[in-house]
This record gives structure tokens, sequence and C-alpha cells, in this order.
């Protein structure tokens, strides 16, 4: 290479004619100004500052060789390496969480954790406004409050941070025995979930509360993330148009980053369909849980979603909005209990819960 000197920087294009391309630094990006914490995220949310990858490193190693100084000199990751968003997840669950041993098998999906964070405190808002007029709004914390994550996953996300950041104990279903295993070797190999969560396979996939709730069990909330997509090939669709618009380029067959089989993805009738059968079924266990949530990713659905919810009969029902960066969300919460009923249950099942 030949020795350029001056206000000139010289770069190397490694390619098949293997050119050789003068840059001025003048050109380069200026280095991005960022906003001291993400204020879309909820105030209790422990990722609203930008991630300190040296001190993620001290705490996970194997996150080393995945972190690099981007173009515009920020120390990052590629967030289009399936294997760099797994190690920073890592990071992440042992950094803020205390998790040891956290990992799930190839092409499973790899959540985002702060979106998922993000989720459980806006429910434990939402319990906490539950509380009587002494306590109000203090989240209910410890193993009385009882919560079924539908669609657990192999990642166990929601269960971790739910127990971890409130103390409340949860039952993880799937109709996917490979994800049920891999949630249970995480918890099985982290001491302080041991007892804490329960994962349990829901054998037939039409059905979401039945064959999970046993007879008279009670549960204080449902969360669930639901498929977002109708069918492969939609889902497919929807990683290229979301590739091609973050690299600015044509991408032919995209690498999910994110990871995730196709009951994590996609099923029949899409998000909407998904929805409508949970909350239809939900009304056979009207008296078994307080309150029933879902995110729900689309607002074009939410009109769908409260007609169904007015057909079953539910007493209240609540829109919650999130935001993380560019994206907008929302969680729906919809309850069978009468203001009496929901004052009661609080009395009878928190009593000792701080």
């Amino acid at each position: 290479m030949p020795n350029i000197s001056g206000r000139w920087r010289q770069a190397w294009v490694s390619d098949e004619t293997a050119n050789i391309d003068l840059i001025n630094p003048f050109m380069l990006p200026k280095k991005k100004e960022h906003p001291e914490e993400k204020s879309g995220l909820h105030p209790r949310n422990k990722h609203r500052k930008r991630y300190d990858f040296q001190q993620l490193i001290k705490s996970s190693p194997e996150l080393r060789p995945y972190v690099r100084v981007n173009e515009f000199r920020d120390e990052s990751i590629d967030f289009f390496n399936p294997e760099a968003v797994k190690a920073l997840n890592k990071a992440l669950l042992k950094q803020y969480y205390g998790i040891g041993y956290w990992d799930i098998p190839k092409n499973y999906l790899c959540p985002p954790i702060p979106g998922r964070a993000d989720y459980l405190h806006y429910v434990a808002d939402l319990l906490g406004s539950m509380q009587p007029d002494g306590q109000k709004n203090k989240v209910p914390r410890g193993p009385q409050i009882k919560v079924l994550d539908v669609g657990v996953g192999a990642n166990c996300v929601y269960p971790i941070i739910g127990n971890r950041e409130y103390g409340w104990s949860f039952i993880g279903a799937d109709i996917d025995p490979v994800s049920i295993a891999s949630a249970q070797k995480i918890v099985d190999k982290n001491l302080s979930l041991q007892g804490q969560i329960e994962c349990r396979w829901q054998p037939n996939p039409k059905h979401i509360f039945q064959g999970i709730l046993k007879q008279d069990e009670r549960i204080d909330l449902s969360i669930c993330n639901p498929p977002f997509h109708a069918s492969s090939a939609e889902a497919q669709s929807g990683s290229v148009r979301k590739l091609r618009n973050l690299k600015q380029k044509s991408i032919a067959k995209p690498v999910l980053n994110f990871g995730g089989q196709s009951n994590e993805l996609w099923c029949e009738g899409g998000e909407s369909r998904f929805i409508g059968n949970m909350i239809q079924e939900s009304k056979q266990f009207a008296g078994s849980c307080l309150w029933f949530s879902t995110l729900v990713s689309k607002s074009a659905h939410l009109k769908e979603a409260y007609k169904a919810l007015q057909a079953v009969g539910a007493v209240e029902v609540k829109t919650i909005p999130m935001s993380q960066g560019n994206k907008t969300s929302r969680m729906v919460a919809w309850t069978f209990l009468t203001p009496e009923q929901q004052k009661s249950w609080v009395q009878t099942r928190w009593k000792e819960s701080s």
C-alpha cells in the first residue's frame, strides 16, 4: 500500500478488484450525541442508560470478541450477528439479574432484554394500582404473586426478570417441548430461580389456559407476547423488510439476529387471531386470574381485541402504551372480576406480600 500522509487517510477496500480508496476524514460521520437515558422505557427499567460494554465484559468476558467501535466512535456490537446478540443477553442477565447460566438452542428466539423488562414493569404498576389506599401504587412483591407466562420460550426471560425484580413466582407454559426443556435447564442451573419458576408443557396447541392451569389454581396475572405473523412467508418478508430498512440495502436471505422458531414468530391467523382465541378462552378461567394481559404489536388489531373483550363480558379493560426507541407498542389487560371481587382478591392473596 502506498504511503500517504497529511490530512488524507488511506483505507483499504477488500473486494475483487482490491481498490485503494482515499477518504477525507472530514467526511466521516460525526460522533453521535446520545441522550443520557432512553426516556421511552419505564422509569424502573434498569436499561434506560446506554450499555456500559466494559462493565458488561467484566461480568461476562465472552462478550469481549463481539464488542467493537462503530463508525460513530461508540462501543457496540453487530446486532445483525445472532451470536453477538446472544452474548449481549448473557452479559445483561448476569450483570443486572444475577443469572450465572443462560443459553438457548440454535435458532430459538433471543429477545431484547430492555423490552421484556418494560412489559413486566408496566404490569407491576397495574398490580400496584390494586393496592388499598394506604399502599396505593406500591408494587406487590414476593412469591405470593403468581404469574403465568403464555409462551415462555426457550429463553425464559420474562420469568427471570419478573422473579429477580419483584420476587414473583411463575408458571412458564409453551407448546414446544424443546423450549420447555431449555427453560427448565436455565431454572435448574440457577439456584436463585429454583422453586420460583415452574415450566409446563402445553400438549394441545389449540389451547392456551386449558391443560396448563390446574383445577382451583389461582394466578394473579397472565402475560403474553403473541406471535406477530400469520405465516412463515409473512415472517420471512417482515425480516427482510426490517433488515433492508436498517442496512439500507437489498437483503436476499435474512439471518434472524434475534432468532425464532415457527411457533415463536407466527401462527395461523397471526397476532389478531391468537389474541382473540386467548380472550375467548380466558372467559372459562374468569375467576382463576385477577388480570389477563397481552402485548399488541399492531394498533390495527386493537379494534378486534376490544370487540372480543366486549363479547366475553370483561368487566374492566386497560390499554397501556409502551415505546422502545422508534417502536411503539401497547399492553392490553382485562379482568372479569368486579371492583368488590378485586378488593377481596387483594386482601386475601396479597396480605403477606410487601
